[in-house]
């Protein structure tokens, strides 16, 4: 019985881990720095803090979980429990900016 393409393993080069282990305690460095100058950035702050947990995420999700080299099915799959996450998240951002204050009756 002949094996396909996508039932084939891959192996990381350890070169290749290293360079995204090396970029991850890069970008942890950077996620130090960020939270040093909070006051700096102001309102950026956030938004900053979220874009390097999302590059370092992409980094352990491509290479350490291997699904670079999976195929695309399974990265479309992965990629819907993300949307899933942000949709949640919308709707609940969403109920928590419309809602009406109440005075207190006591």
């Amino acid at each position: 019985m002949a094996q396909s393409n996508n039932d084939v393993h891959h192996i990381v080069e350890f070169p290749i881990l290293m360079k995204t282990a090396l970029a991850l305690f890069g970008l942890t460095f950077l996620t130090m720095i960020a939270f040093w100058a909070h006051s700096y950035l102001g309102p950026l702050g956030p938004i900053v803090a979220f874009l390097i947990a999302g590059v370092k995420a992409a980094l352990v999700m491509m290479y350490f979980m291997g699904l670079k080299y999976d195929s695309l099915m399974n990265r479309f799959i992965f990629a819907l429990g993300f949307f899933f996450l942000l949709l949640l998240f919308a709707i609940s951002a969403l109920d928590i900016w419309t809602r009406v204050p109440v005075a207190n009756t006591l």
